[in-house]
């Protein structure tokens, strides 16, 4: 598996935050700052330190507050007055309230790709699926797996080709990696969860929108239930 193949997988945002025309220094910022909240390199909790984060990223402190105004409206960090900017805390009974949305939303996204998607589409999908099985889930690192999650998660919402279904999505996968990272030591079922995207995507490629459904709501399904199997 060819690691610029990986690298265009993962780095693939619905806003095409490589083109130098189509950017900004707060776009980078947010994406920057998002990643690191959700695989937890920020923890929940912790203060924010513009600063320090503008610092690391090489840009100044107006797109990092920018950045930050965009990520609390993604509820993955709050601002208190006088006080400052916190990644914001987890509690499991935000699991069943993700679970909820996901599990109606997840389904109808990889339906309307199974649906919708050209053929190129079609194409790109099929060869995720082939560098995913080619993947050695099983000595792979746990944080490459939860990327390699978000980035087939995020390929199925841009092939559903509604933008305001991806956007949501986008946001309610996110907090729910966050809380998969958060207990990612004590899962068992890491590799498992990756390798069902395999099945997934094909069955998207191949048209089949009954069963791209199916699987879709096992797959979210199958999330919580790990999740709720380790506290």
């Amino acid at each position: 598996m060819a690691v610029s193949s990986y690298d265009s997988v993962v780095t693939a945002e619905p806003l095409d935050l490589d083109a130098p025309a189509a950017t900004s220094l707060a776009d980078k910022a947010y994406v920057a700052i998002r990643d690191r909240l959700i695989m937890l390199d920020i923890r929940p909790g912790e203060p924010i330190d513009d600063d320090q984060l503008g610092k690391d990223l090489g840009v100044g402190r107006t797109p990092v507050r920018e950045a930050l105004k965009r990520l609390e409206g993604d509820r993955l960090v709050v601002a208190y007055p006088r006080r400052g900017t916190f990644a914001t805390g987890m509690d499991i009974s935000d699991l069943a309230h993700i679970s909820e949305i996901r599990a109606q939303l997840e389904p109808l996204a990889a339906r309307r790709a199974a649906e919708r998607a050209a053929r190129t589409v079609q194409a790109e999908l099929q060869g995720l699926a082939a560098n995913i099985e080619q993947l050695d889930v099983t000595q792979a690192d746990r944080t490459e797996l939860m990327r390699w999650d978000l980035a087939v998660h995020r390929a199925i919402y841009r092939a559903a080709g509604n933008p305001h279904l991806e956007d949501v999505l986008i946001r309610y996968a996110n907090l729910a990696t966050r809380m998969h990272c958060l207990f990612l030591d004590r899962l068992t079922t890491v590799d498992a969860h990756v390798r069902e995207h395999v099945e997934l995507l094909r069955a998207i490629a191949a048209g089949d929108a009954d069963r791209a459904d199916d699987l879709a709501r096992k797959h979210v399904l199958g999330f919580e239930q790990a999740i709720r199997a380790v506290i």
